[in-house]
Protein backbone atom coordinates (compact mmCIF):
# COMPACT_ATOMS: atom_id res chain seq x y z
CA UNK A 1 0.00 0.00 0.00
CA UNK A 2 1.28 3.43 -0.86
CA UNK A 3 1.13 5.97 1.93
CA UNK A 4 2.07 9.64 1.85
CA UNK A 5 5.57 10.39 3.05
CA UNK A 6 5.67 13.80 4.64
CA UNK A 7 8.65 15.98 5.24
CA UNK A 8 9.67 19.61 5.04
CA UNK A 9 12.87 21.12 3.79
CA UNK A 10 13.48 24.82 4.44
CA UNK A 11 16.62 26.33 2.99
CA UNK A 12 17.75 29.81 2.08
CA UNK A 13 17.22 30.40 -1.60
CA UNK A 14 20.57 31.11 -3.21
CA UNK A 15 20.57 32.29 -6.79
CA UNK A 16 22.95 31.15 -9.48
CA UNK A 17 22.57 33.46 -12.40
CA UNK A 18 23.29 32.84 -16.04
CA UNK A 19 21.89 33.93 -19.37
CA UNK A 20 22.17 32.27 -22.76
CA UNK A 21 21.35 33.45 -26.24
CA UNK A 22 21.59 31.95 -29.70
CA UNK A 23 23.76 33.11 -32.58
CA UNK A 24 22.54 32.83 -36.19
CA UNK A 25 23.93 29.26 -36.37
CA UNK A 26 21.81 28.20 -33.41
CA UNK A 27 24.85 27.95 -31.12
CA UNK A 28 24.81 29.13 -27.53
CA UNK A 29 26.69 32.11 -26.20
CA UNK A 30 26.97 32.01 -22.40
CA UNK A 31 27.21 34.87 -19.93
CA UNK A 32 29.54 34.06 -16.98
CA UNK A 33 27.77 32.55 -13.99
CA UNK A 34 27.73 34.34 -10.65
CA UNK A 35 26.09 33.56 -7.31
CA UNK A 36 24.34 35.69 -4.74
CA UNK A 37 21.56 35.52 -2.15
CA UNK A 38 18.14 36.82 -3.06
CA UNK A 39 17.93 40.44 -1.82
CA UNK A 40 14.46 40.09 -0.32
CA UNK A 41 15.29 37.04 1.81
CA UNK A 42 12.86 34.60 0.12
CA UNK A 43 13.24 30.94 1.09
CA UNK A 44 11.58 27.84 -0.29
CA UNK A 45 9.52 25.46 1.78
CA UNK A 46 9.46 22.03 0.11
CA UNK A 47 6.91 19.56 1.46
CA UNK A 48 6.66 15.96 0.27
CA UNK A 49 2.92 15.37 0.03
CA UNK A 50 2.93 11.97 -1.67
CA UNK A 51 5.41 9.16 -2.19
CA UNK A 52 5.54 5.62 -3.51
CA UNK A 53 4.57 6.68 -7.05
CA UNK A 54 5.98 5.51 -10.40
CA UNK A 55 6.90 8.22 -12.88
CA UNK A 56 4.18 10.72 -11.89
CA UNK A 57 3.94 12.71 -15.10
CA UNK A 58 1.55 15.53 -14.34
CA UNK A 59 -0.56 17.15 -11.62
CA UNK A 60 -4.00 18.72 -11.76
CA UNK A 61 -5.25 20.78 -8.81
CA UNK A 62 -8.93 20.31 -7.95
CA UNK A 63 -11.01 23.19 -6.54
CA UNK A 64 -10.66 21.96 -2.94
CA UNK A 65 -6.88 21.55 -3.25
CA UNK A 66 -6.83 17.79 -3.80
CA UNK A 67 -4.49 16.60 -6.56
CA UNK A 68 -5.05 14.42 -9.59
CA UNK A 69 -1.80 12.75 -10.67
CA UNK A 70 -1.06 10.74 -13.81
CA UNK A 71 1.50 7.95 -13.47
CA UNK A 72 3.15 6.92 -16.72
CA UNK A 73 2.51 3.14 -16.33
CA UNK A 74 -1.21 3.90 -16.66
CA UNK A 75 -2.47 4.85 -13.21
CA UNK A 76 -4.61 7.79 -12.11
CA UNK A 77 -3.98 8.80 -8.51
CA UNK A 78 -5.73 11.12 -6.06
CA UNK A 79 -3.81 12.90 -3.30
CA UNK A 80 -5.96 14.48 -0.60
CA UNK A 81 -6.05 14.96 3.17
CA UNK A 82 -6.80 11.25 3.61
CA UNK A 83 -3.66 10.14 1.76
CA UNK A 84 -2.84 8.67 -1.64
CA UNK A 85 -5.52 6.66 -3.48
CA UNK A 86 -5.48 4.92 -6.82
CA UNK A 87 -8.49 5.96 -8.91
CA UNK A 88 -10.32 3.09 -10.55
CA UNK A 89 -10.32 3.70 -14.31
CA UNK A 90 -10.05 1.56 -17.42
CA UNK A 91 -6.57 2.46 -18.67
CA UNK A 92 -5.98 -0.92 -20.31
CA UNK A 93 -5.51 0.80 -23.68
CA UNK A 94 -2.52 2.80 -22.40
CA UNK A 95 0.75 1.69 -24.02
CA UNK A 96 3.42 2.34 -21.40
CA UNK A 97 6.78 1.92 -23.08
CA UNK A 98 9.85 4.11 -23.10
CA UNK A 99 8.81 7.75 -22.90
CA UNK A 100 5.16 6.95 -23.68
CA UNK A 101 2.26 6.02 -21.45
CA UNK A 102 -0.17 8.08 -19.36
CA UNK A 103 1.30 11.58 -19.59
CA UNK A 104 -0.09 15.11 -19.34
CA UNK A 105 -3.29 16.16 -17.57
CA UNK A 106 -5.47 19.23 -17.38
CA UNK A 107 -8.51 19.84 -15.16
CA UNK A 108 -11.37 21.52 -17.01
CA UNK A 109 -12.26 25.02 -15.79
CA UNK A 110 -15.89 23.96 -15.27
CA UNK A 111 -14.85 20.98 -13.13
CA UNK A 112 -17.13 21.91 -10.17
CA UNK A 113 -20.16 21.19 -12.35
CA UNK A 114 -18.80 18.86 -15.06
CA UNK A 115 -16.12 16.92 -13.09
CA UNK A 116 -14.17 16.63 -16.35
CA UNK A 117 -10.44 16.36 -16.89
CA UNK A 118 -8.38 15.46 -19.96
CA UNK A 119 -5.27 13.32 -20.20
CA UNK A 120 -2.72 12.76 -22.93
CA UNK A 121 -1.78 9.10 -23.39
CA UNK A 122 -0.25 6.56 -25.74
CA UNK A 123 -2.96 4.28 -27.13
CA UNK A 124 -2.37 0.64 -27.99
CA UNK A 125 -4.28 -2.03 -29.82
CA UNK A 126 -3.18 -5.65 -29.63
CA UNK A 127 -0.05 -4.63 -27.75
CA UNK A 128 1.08 -2.23 -30.47
CA UNK A 129 1.16 1.55 -30.17
CA UNK A 130 -1.46 3.13 -32.43
CA UNK A 131 -1.20 6.83 -31.64
CA UNK A 132 -0.95 9.41 -28.88
CA UNK A 133 -4.35 10.83 -28.02
CA UNK A 134 -6.21 13.20 -25.75
CA UNK A 135 -8.89 11.52 -23.64
CA UNK A 136 -11.55 13.27 -21.56
CA UNK A 137 -12.68 11.63 -18.30
CA UNK A 138 -15.30 12.29 -15.63
CA UNK A 139 -14.33 11.89 -11.97
CA UNK A 140 -17.00 10.42 -9.70
CA UNK A 141 -18.44 12.44 -6.84
CA UNK A 142 -16.57 10.30 -4.31
CA UNK A 143 -13.37 10.71 -6.40
CA UNK A 144 -12.68 6.97 -6.35
CA UNK A 145 -13.28 6.21 -10.04
CA UNK A 146 -13.12 7.90 -13.43
CA UNK A 147 -15.13 7.04 -16.55
CA UNK A 148 -14.19 7.60 -20.18
CA UNK A 149 -16.24 10.42 -21.76
CA UNK A 150 -14.69 10.86 -25.19
CA UNK A 151 -11.53 10.64 -27.22
CA UNK A 152 -11.01 14.37 -27.66
CA UNK A 153 -8.28 14.11 -30.30
CA UNK A 154 -6.68 11.05 -31.87
CA UNK A 155 -3.93 10.59 -34.45
CA UNK A 156 -0.95 12.22 -32.78
CA UNK A 157 1.98 10.24 -34.24
CA UNK A 158 3.75 7.68 -32.10
CA UNK A 159 6.85 5.52 -32.18
CA UNK A 160 6.45 1.99 -30.84
CA UNK A 161 9.51 2.64 -28.67
CA UNK A 162 7.69 5.61 -27.11
CA UNK A 163 10.49 8.03 -27.94
CA UNK A 164 9.57 11.72 -28.20
CA UNK A 165 5.94 11.22 -27.20
CA UNK A 166 5.45 14.70 -25.74
CA UNK A 167 2.73 15.40 -24.46
CA UNK A 168 1.71 18.38 -22.29
CA UNK A 169 -1.81 19.93 -22.36
CA UNK A 170 -2.27 23.36 -20.78
CA UNK A 171 -5.22 25.75 -20.67
CA UNK A 172 -4.66 29.04 -22.48
CA UNK A 173 -5.88 32.34 -21.07
CA UNK A 174 -8.90 32.25 -23.40
CA UNK A 175 -9.93 28.73 -22.35
CA UNK A 176 -8.56 26.96 -25.41
CA UNK A 177 -6.34 23.91 -24.98
CA UNK A 178 -2.66 24.14 -25.86
CA UNK A 179 -0.89 20.81 -26.40
CA UNK A 180 2.87 20.39 -26.77
CA UNK A 181 3.74 17.26 -28.76
CA UNK A 182 6.82 15.24 -29.67
CA UNK A 183 8.05 14.35 -33.16
CA UNK A 184 8.49 10.55 -32.49
CA UNK A 185 12.20 10.64 -33.48
CA UNK A 186 11.36 8.46 -36.47
CA UNK A 187 9.86 10.12 -39.55
CA UNK A 188 12.16 13.13 -40.11
CA UNK A 189 9.52 15.09 -42.03
CA UNK A 190 7.09 15.33 -39.10
CA UNK A 191 8.29 18.56 -37.40
CA UNK A 192 8.00 20.67 -40.57
CA UNK A 193 4.87 18.94 -41.88
CA UNK A 194 1.94 21.06 -40.76
CA UNK A 195 -0.52 18.27 -41.60
CA UNK A 196 1.08 16.12 -38.89
CA UNK A 197 0.27 16.69 -35.22
CA UNK A 198 3.78 15.74 -34.07
CA UNK A 199 6.53 18.22 -33.21
CA UNK A 200 3.95 20.95 -32.70
CA UNK A 201 2.09 23.07 -30.24
CA UNK A 202 -1.57 22.63 -30.99
CA UNK A 203 -4.40 25.00 -30.08
CA UNK A 204 -7.79 23.31 -29.99
CA UNK A 205 -11.29 23.59 -28.57
CA UNK A 206 -11.37 21.85 -25.19
CA UNK A 207 -14.78 20.30 -25.92
CA UNK A 208 -14.52 19.33 -29.60
CA UNK A 209 -10.80 18.88 -30.27
CA UNK A 210 -11.07 21.04 -33.38
CA UNK A 211 -8.76 23.88 -34.33
CA UNK A 212 -9.84 27.41 -33.34
CA UNK A 213 -11.10 29.85 -36.00
CA UNK A 214 -8.34 32.35 -35.19
CA UNK A 215 -5.51 29.79 -35.42
CA UNK A 216 -2.75 30.72 -37.87
CA UNK A 217 -3.71 28.06 -40.44
CA UNK A 218 -7.46 28.11 -39.83
CA UNK A 219 -8.22 28.44 -43.55
CA UNK A 220 -6.42 25.19 -44.42
CA UNK A 221 -8.42 22.35 -45.93
CA UNK A 222 -6.55 19.94 -43.65
CA UNK A 223 -8.11 19.50 -40.20
CA UNK A 224 -4.76 18.78 -38.56
CA UNK A 225 -3.16 21.92 -39.99
CA UNK A 226 -6.07 23.95 -38.65
CA UNK A 227 -5.08 22.73 -35.16
CA UNK A 228 -1.43 23.83 -35.44
CA UNK A 229 -0.36 26.87 -33.44
CA UNK A 230 3.43 26.49 -33.92
CA UNK A 231 5.65 23.89 -35.57
CA UNK A 232 9.25 22.82 -36.12
CA UNK A 233 9.55 21.42 -32.58
CA UNK A 234 11.50 18.36 -31.46
CA UNK A 235 9.99 17.22 -28.15
CA UNK A 236 7.96 19.77 -26.21
CA UNK A 237 7.74 18.82 -22.53
CA UNK A 238 6.37 21.93 -20.83
CA UNK A 239 3.82 24.58 -21.87
CA UNK A 240 3.04 27.53 -19.59
CA UNK A 241 0.94 30.69 -19.92
CA UNK A 242 2.24 33.92 -18.40
CA UNK A 243 -0.37 35.38 -16.08
CA UNK A 244 -1.94 38.65 -17.10
CA UNK A 245 -0.53 38.53 -20.61
CA UNK A 246 -1.68 35.32 -22.29
CA UNK A 247 1.88 34.83 -23.56
CA UNK A 248 2.82 31.18 -24.13
CA UNK A 249 6.20 29.64 -23.30
CA UNK A 250 7.49 26.12 -23.84
CA UNK A 251 10.40 23.99 -22.70
CA UNK A 252 11.88 21.55 -25.17
CA UNK A 253 14.49 18.80 -25.36
CA UNK A 254 17.43 19.35 -27.69
CA UNK A 255 19.42 16.54 -29.37
CA UNK A 256 22.70 16.61 -27.41
CA UNK A 257 22.72 19.86 -25.51
CA UNK A 258 20.81 22.78 -27.00
CA UNK A 259 17.74 22.36 -24.82
CA UNK A 260 15.46 25.33 -25.24
CA UNK A 261 12.95 27.65 -23.63
CA UNK A 262 10.86 29.39 -26.28
CA UNK A 263 8.24 32.06 -26.41
CA UNK A 264 5.56 30.62 -28.67
CA UNK A 265 4.36 32.80 -31.52
CA UNK A 266 1.20 32.06 -33.49
CA UNK A 267 2.27 30.41 -36.75
CA UNK A 268 5.92 30.34 -35.72
CA UNK A 269 8.42 27.84 -37.13
CA UNK A 270 10.95 26.83 -34.45
CA UNK A 271 13.45 25.45 -36.93
CA UNK A 272 13.89 21.73 -36.13
CA UNK A 273 14.24 19.74 -39.36
CA UNK A 274 15.92 16.32 -39.08
CA UNK A 275 14.97 15.68 -42.73
CA UNK A 276 17.41 18.37 -43.92
CA UNK A 277 14.78 19.88 -46.17
CA UNK A 278 13.56 16.48 -47.30
CA UNK A 279 16.98 15.40 -48.53
CA UNK A 280 17.20 12.38 -46.21
CA UNK A 281 14.76 9.69 -45.08
CA UNK A 282 16.67 9.09 -41.85
CA UNK A 283 16.16 11.04 -38.64
CA UNK A 284 19.31 13.20 -38.65
CA UNK A 285 19.99 14.62 -35.18
CA UNK A 286 23.14 16.46 -36.27
CA UNK A 287 21.13 19.39 -37.61
CA UNK A 288 20.83 22.60 -35.54
CA UNK A 289 18.05 22.62 -32.99
CA UNK A 290 16.90 25.95 -34.45
CA UNK A 291 18.14 26.03 -38.04
CA UNK A 292 18.29 29.74 -38.83
CA UNK A 293 20.21 29.13 -42.06
CA UNK A 294 17.61 26.82 -43.62
CA UNK A 295 14.76 28.81 -42.05
CA UNK A 296 15.84 32.48 -41.73
CA UNK A 297 12.45 33.40 -40.26
CA UNK A 298 12.50 30.67 -37.63
CA UNK A 299 11.89 31.84 -34.07
CA UNK A 300 15.17 31.74 -32.09
CA UNK A 301 15.04 30.42 -28.52
CA UNK A 302 14.91 32.76 -25.54
CA UNK A 303 17.35 30.40 -23.80
CA UNK A 304 19.44 27.42 -24.83
CA UNK A 305 21.58 25.17 -22.65
CA UNK A 306 24.28 25.23 -25.31
CA UNK A 307 26.51 22.49 -26.66
CA UNK A 308 28.14 21.42 -23.41
CA UNK A 309 25.05 21.07 -21.20
CA UNK A 310 22.00 18.80 -21.35
CA UNK A 311 19.29 19.62 -18.83
CA UNK A 312 16.34 17.82 -20.48
CA UNK A 313 13.82 20.46 -19.33
CA UNK A 314 10.34 19.17 -18.61
CA UNK A 315 7.26 20.66 -16.92
CA UNK A 316 6.91 24.43 -16.75
CA UNK A 317 4.74 26.87 -14.77
CA UNK A 318 4.86 30.48 -13.65
CA UNK A 319 5.39 31.48 -10.02
CA UNK A 320 2.58 33.75 -8.92
CA UNK A 321 1.97 35.87 -5.85
CA UNK A 322 3.69 38.67 -3.92
CA UNK A 323 4.99 36.10 -1.41
CA UNK A 324 7.51 35.03 -4.06
CA UNK A 325 9.16 38.45 -3.84
CA UNK A 326 11.50 39.15 -6.75
CA UNK A 327 10.72 35.68 -8.14
CA UNK A 328 7.05 36.55 -8.65
CA UNK A 329 6.36 35.97 -12.34
CA UNK A 330 9.40 33.76 -12.93
CA UNK A 331 9.03 30.71 -15.16
CA UNK A 332 9.81 27.52 -13.23
CA UNK A 333 11.08 24.58 -15.30
CA UNK A 334 12.00 21.15 -13.95
CA UNK A 335 14.99 19.31 -15.40
CA UNK A 336 15.16 15.54 -15.86
CA UNK A 337 18.78 14.89 -16.68
CA UNK A 338 19.91 18.07 -14.92
CA UNK A 339 18.02 17.04 -11.75
CA UNK A 340 17.37 20.64 -10.84
CA UNK A 341 14.85 23.43 -11.15
CA UNK A 342 15.52 26.45 -13.34
CA UNK A 343 13.75 29.74 -12.65
CA UNK A 344 13.73 32.09 -15.62
CA UNK A 345 13.08 35.77 -14.96
CA UNK A 346 11.66 37.66 -17.94
CA UNK A 347 11.65 41.30 -18.92
CA UNK A 348 8.32 43.13 -18.84
CA UNK A 349 7.68 42.55 -22.53
CA UNK A 350 8.33 38.81 -22.18
CA UNK A 351 10.84 38.84 -25.03
CA UNK A 352 14.04 38.32 -23.05
CA UNK A 353 15.24 36.17 -20.17
CA UNK A 354 17.09 38.49 -17.83
CA UNK A 355 18.48 35.84 -15.45
CA UNK A 356 18.30 32.18 -14.53
CA UNK A 357 17.99 31.26 -10.86
CA UNK A 358 18.93 27.77 -9.67
CA UNK A 359 17.38 27.14 -6.24
CA UNK A 360 19.63 24.80 -4.23
CA UNK A 361 16.59 23.12 -2.69
CA UNK A 362 16.26 21.15 -5.92
CA UNK A 363 19.87 20.91 -7.07
CA UNK A 364 20.54 17.13 -7.18
CA UNK A 365 18.39 16.65 -4.05
CA UNK A 366 15.35 14.82 -5.41
CA UNK A 367 16.48 13.30 -8.70
CA UNK A 368 14.79 13.82 -12.05
CA UNK A 369 12.03 16.45 -12.03
CA UNK A 370 9.14 15.88 -14.44
CA UNK A 371 5.90 17.74 -13.67
CA UNK A 372 5.74 21.40 -12.61
CA UNK A 373 2.32 22.98 -12.07
CA UNK A 374 1.13 26.09 -10.25
CA UNK A 375 -1.92 26.12 -7.96
CA UNK A 376 -4.46 28.94 -7.54
CA UNK A 377 -3.04 29.70 -4.07
CA UNK A 378 0.44 30.35 -5.51
CA UNK A 379 1.98 27.02 -4.51
CA UNK A 380 4.03 25.03 -6.99
CA UNK A 381 3.66 21.27 -7.36
CA UNK A 382 6.66 19.29 -8.60
CA UNK A 383 6.95 15.58 -9.37
CA UNK A 384 10.01 13.35 -9.57
CA UNK A 385 10.55 10.78 -12.32
CA UNK A 386 13.13 8.22 -11.21
CA UNK A 387 10.86 5.16 -11.40
CA UNK A 388 11.13 4.12 -7.76
CA UNK A 389 9.40 5.79 -4.81
CA UNK A 390 8.69 8.87 -6.88
CA UNK A 391 7.07 11.80 -5.12
CA UNK A 392 4.94 14.91 -5.40
CA UNK A 393 6.26 18.03 -3.66
CA UNK A 394 4.41 21.19 -2.68
CA UNK A 395 6.66 24.24 -2.90
CA UNK A 396 5.77 27.54 -1.26
CA UNK A 397 7.69 30.76 -0.55
CA UNK A 398 8.49 32.10 2.87
CA UNK A 399 10.62 34.88 4.29
CA UNK A 400 13.61 34.50 6.56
Amino acid sequence: MRVPALGIVCLALLAVLSACGADPEGNASNVPTTARSTPDGVTMRVERVAGGLTHPWDVGVLPDGALLVTERPGRLTLVDDDGVHEIEADTSSVHARGEGGLMGLVVHPDFPSSRLFTTCQTHQRGGKAVDVRLVTWRLSEDRRNATHVRDLLTGLPVADSGRHSGCRPTLAADGSLLVGTGDTASDPAIPQDRTSLGGKILRIDLHTGEGLPDNPFASSRDANERRVYSYGHRNVQGVAVRLGTGQVYASEHGPTGYDEVNRIRSGGNYGWDPSRGGSTDSYDEDVPMTDLQRFPNAVPPLWTSGESSTEAPSGAAFLSGPEWGTLNGALAVGALRGQKMLLFRLDDAGDEITEVVLPPEFDDRFGRLRGVRSAPDGALYVTTSDGEDDAVFRVTPQRR
